[in-house]
């Protein structure tokens, strides 16, 4: 049965899942939200079209770990005689003629270590997100697997007429596995394995040694961070919310979304955690692509929701073709959260842009171009803060005035009154503290419930939702303000079950929420560390590490009771949670030595 404990590979131009035998299961050919050419992740229980497998004739264990400091992925596989198999799997990634090279392509290197192991290839790539099958044709080192729109060919000096055939065969001797466009090696199968690998590991260690990092839960922080860098289309600066589409929230449930773009209310906090490790050069292409996005938006406002080339158009269809997650269909393409209205963005964009105009690392920095675009967006915020909009969660048939999307917007406000005065704009950082005192005013008066002595999720509401848990974050309210702790202690008494917390209890379009959302006890953790319970904050933080699978890797949801991963993975939110609470609640080095 499908699980995600799974391993990622990837170059920041295509990432490939694989599971702990050793099978590829899921792998977007040739961009991250691209035709999902292996997709047996999400088809059902058994099938076995669509993937990438490597089964070892009487396989009894398996062991899996990244090599340190990398996204190599190695794999050991055992057979009841005592052989033993050696698989490591890379997408290659490296400094090249001043650019860096990041094909479409998949290397497996398999080598033998003991025993007469037997070994089975199975390749079956299927075209169309699975609806298609390919046409093959072979050569004397290669496989070609034809579709209308893409061809993908392999290179092996395993025996081709066997991987066709799926015919296990003993292996003697190591097998290097090339798998991606439609070109000829310049040099030999095995040079060229091995010359990707030795690049691209060190590629990654050279990487690793640039992030700044706290003290404690150091590999942590490297594997959220590499993470993160896998889910970056590096192309244009975009960052996907995770790599998949349809992994459901939980069993039995229809909220299965496709999470292969770009959501403008991740923008500050990933770029927040982005920051806090060091990694400047992504920070800036990211901030970018944001300023493409905003320099291109229309009168209409932004869309919550971006593709990595910045298509604003995503229309959401069901590949009934495929059965779904564990059989938990539908699957879709697309997301129809493109078409909503959520008036937290604009406050998220200039939030994320405030660094291009205080961080003085950056080759870019903001200037007054960039001001009067950000302006635009805050004149957005004056005029939506108070008005009905899906909300954070993006709910499909219902509109509230939801606190949260008010408090982005008078944190666009905020931020503009200190970009302002930063650029020694003076008239305009006084306009603009104006205006966010003016919003503050009311967003106090509308969202905060004096009985509940908490602010609620929606103006004049009663109804908790974790956003609140965010207050402080984006300096609405001030540590020491006892509206911010009674406001932790409400929403924790309304959502947290068995340590975790869900985003909130009240039913939506599709019933009461059944999981709990990752990045809640992550904000929640932060929150309880501003108002001084750091001890309690460590514990917690503690607790959820302990439910990352065995690589370190986190989804969008838990079940708090079982604590089974569920949602779509790897969740980019979750591992930037996971950053900044580990910065915040680390010792630091001076106190460590």
């Amino acid at each position: 049965m499908p699980s995600l404990e799974l391993g990622i590979i990837g170059n920041c131009t295509i990432a490939a899942l694989v599971d702990a035998k050793a099978s590829i299961v899921w792998n977007c050919f040739p961009r991250l939200d691209g035709d999902a050419v292996f997709q047996s992740l999400v088809n059902g229980n058994d099938g076995i079209d669509g993937e990438f497998s490597l089964c070892l004739v009487d396989q009894v264990h398996t062991e899996q770990e990244y090599l340190p400091n990398s996204a190599i992925l190695r794999t050991m596989l055992s057979d009841r005689h005592g052989g033993l198999v050696e698989v490591v799997d890379f997408c290659p990634r490296f400094a090249l003629y001043e650019r860096i090279y990041r094909p479409p392509m998949v290397v497996r290197r398999i080598r033998p270590l003991q025993g007469r192991p037997r070994l089975r290839i199975r390749l079956r790539p299927r075209f169309g997100n699975g609806a298609l099958l390919p046409q093959i044709t072979r050569g004397s080192n290669h496989v070609r697997y034809v579709s209308a729109d893409q061809t993908l060919r392999l290179t092996t000096n395993a025996p081709i007429s066997y991987v066709i055939e799926e015919r296990s065969f003993v292996l003697d001797r190591p097998v290097d596995m090339i798998l991606g466009a439609d070109e000829s090696l310049q040099a030999g199968i095995e040079s060229t394995a091995r010359d990707l690998f030795e690049r691209t590991a060190d590629h990654w260690r050279s990487w690793v040694r640039s992030l700044s990092i706290p003290f404690e839960w150091q590999d942590a922080v490297i594997r959220a961070a590499i993470t993160l860098k896998v889910c970056n289309f590096e192309e244009t600066g975009a960052i996907v919310a995770a790599l998949t589409t349809s992994i459901p929230e939980a069993a039995d449930t229809e909220r299965n979304w496709d999470y292969r773009f770009c959501w403008l209310r991740d923008a500050y906090f990933v770029i927040h955690a982005l920051n806090r490790l060091g990694v400047t050069r992504m920070m800036e292409d990211y901030l970018r692509y944001i300023g493409d996005i905003v320099e291109g938006s229309s009168e209409d406002g932004l869309r919550p929701v971006y593709g990595i080339t910045r298509e604003s158009t995503m229309d959401e269809v069901i590949a009934d073709h495929l059965a779904g997650y564990r059989g938990f269909g539908p699957v879709r393409l697309g997301n129809q959260a493109h078409l909503q209205v959520q008036n937290d963005v604009y406050g998220s964009i200039v939030l994320a842009s405030t660094h291009a105009f205080f961080d003085r690392r950056l080759t870019h920095p903001g200037d007054d171009t960039l001001f009067e675009q950000l302006e635009k967006l805050g004149c957005r915020s004056i005029a939506t803060f108070d008005q009905p909009d899906a909300g954070p969660w993006e709910l499909r048939n219902s509109a509230h005035v939801h606190t949260f999307s008010a408090v982005m917007c008078w944190a666009a406000c905020d931020r503009l009154a200190k970009i302002a005065k930063r650029i020694n704009k003076g008239d305009r950082a006084s306009y603009w503290r104006r205006e966010a005192d003016r919003l503050y005013a009311t967003i106090c008066a509308r969202a905060w419930n004096e009985a509940l002595g908490s602010f609620v999720s929606t103006f004049d509401g009663t109804d908790m939702d974790a956003t609140l848990l965010l207050l402080h974050e984006v300096d609405f309210l001030a540590a020491d303000d006892p509206r911010l702790a009674g406001t932790v202690d409400a929403v924790a008494k309304a959502l947290r079950t068995d340590g975790f917390l869900y985003r909130y209890v009240a039913e939506d379009d599709f019933g009461k929420p059944k999981t709990a959302f990752l990045i809640c006890v992550f904000w929640y953790i932060d929150a309880l560390a501003a108002i001084g319970r750091k001890a309690e904050a460590r514990a917690l933080f503690e607790q959820v590490l302990d439910k990352r699978n065995p690589l370190g890797l986190l989804s969008e949801d838990i079940d708090p009771r079982t604590g089974e991963l569920w949602g779509n993975f790897p969740q980019t939110y979750s591992m930037v949670g996971l950053i900044n609470c580990a910065m915040k609640l680390s010792r630091s080095w001076e106190e460590a030595f």
